[in-house]
């Protein structure tokens, strides 16, 4: 087995798409960990997995220079109890798994990323939460502090272990953005409820800078806010938002009609109504220096 190479269970997405094709330029092998694997593209390979057993998938762990674990359901669904028990068990029981996986390993990968959400903290109102700040309330801090949970029960010898609190990633091709973007472009894209509402947000490339960054030093370890320094309110996102397609106004969208639209859409409607700033302390005191800091400047290079 290489040592260069990275294995990403529920790497699939957005954000693992994202970085398996960041690595594959640089030579790195990607190994994907998928319920619907399929051809190699280039450096990038793909393995089924089923995201709770430790099968032959566990193989690909032996001498692997890390293991970066992104799995868990979309929380942009009906909060039924069905998805709730979903959303929980996909990111438990894969954590679990991960940490059986590397607990019988020869030669583990001396380094294990897992995701986790800024969701952590709740809905903290005008607070800004660093890393110290303890969890807050709703379904969302309950799924994250049992995600870190899981987590720490899992000590393998000579594994350094980063959870990344991921805020909102904005990308050229993924994620939310692009939607926001067409939305204001048909001139819906005013704000949600109160607009109060904190949105700590991060462009794509500093969220791989960050992961190289936490790879490349052996230091970085425990719980990071990945988000950048100047976290924002709504209102403010959506007028940078329709300033960067030239849409000066849309009329605000009242929190009941969120409610009804989220109802008949079959999606949460606190994803938009509720929020919360957060700050990347740790990851400033370990030496990261941000390359989009400003939300304007952010916005301009993903819509140039």
């Amino acid at each position: 087995m290489s040592a260069n190479r990275i294995v990403l269970p529920g790497g699939s997405g957005f954000l693992g798409s994202a970085i398996a094709e960041f690595y594959a330029k640089t030579g790195v092998e990607t190994v994907v960990l998928s319920r619907r694997p399929h051809a190699p593209i280039g450096s990038i390979r793909f393995v089924r997995w089923d995201a709770k057993s430790v099968e032959d998938w566990a193989g690909e762990l032996e001498g692997a220079r890390a293991i970066i674990n992104l799995t868990g359901k979309s929380v942009n669904c009906r909060q039924t109890p069905e998805n709730r028990k979903a959303i929980l068990g996909s990111r438990v029981d894969s954590v679990h798994a991960v940490g059986k996986a590397l607990a019988a390993c020869a030669n583990p990968p001396p380094l294990w990323i897992q995701a986790s959400s800024l969701a952590i903290y709740g809905d903290p109102g005008e607070r800004v939460c660093d890393e110290e700040c303890p969890s807050g309330e709703g379904f969302g801090a309950e799924v994250s502090v049992a995600w870190e949970a899981a987590l720490s029960e899992h000590e393998i010898p000579g594994v350094r272990k980063a959870c990344l609190r991921i805020g909102f990633v904005l990308g050229r091709d993924g994620g939310a953005l692009p939607v926001l973007l067409r939305l204001a472009k048909w001139g819906l894209g005013g704000h949600a409820g109160s607009g109060r509402q904190g949105v700590s947000w991060i462009h794509l490339a500093d969220f791989l800078g960050i992961v190289d960054h936490v790879l490349q030093n052996d230091s970085i370890d425990g719980p990071l806010n990945v988000a950048s320094p100047n976290p924002t309110s709504l209102r403010d996102l959506m007028f940078e938002i329709r300033r960067a397609v030239r849409r000066p106004w849309s009329p605000p969208i009242p929190a009941p009609i969120v409610r009804l639209g989220a109802a008949l859409m079959g999606s949460d409607p606190e994803l938009v109504l509720h929020g919360r700033r957060c700050v990347p302390q740790r990851l400033l005191d370990a030496g990261y220096a941000f390359r989009f800091d400003d939300l304007r400047e952010a916005l301009k290079d993903l819509t140039s």
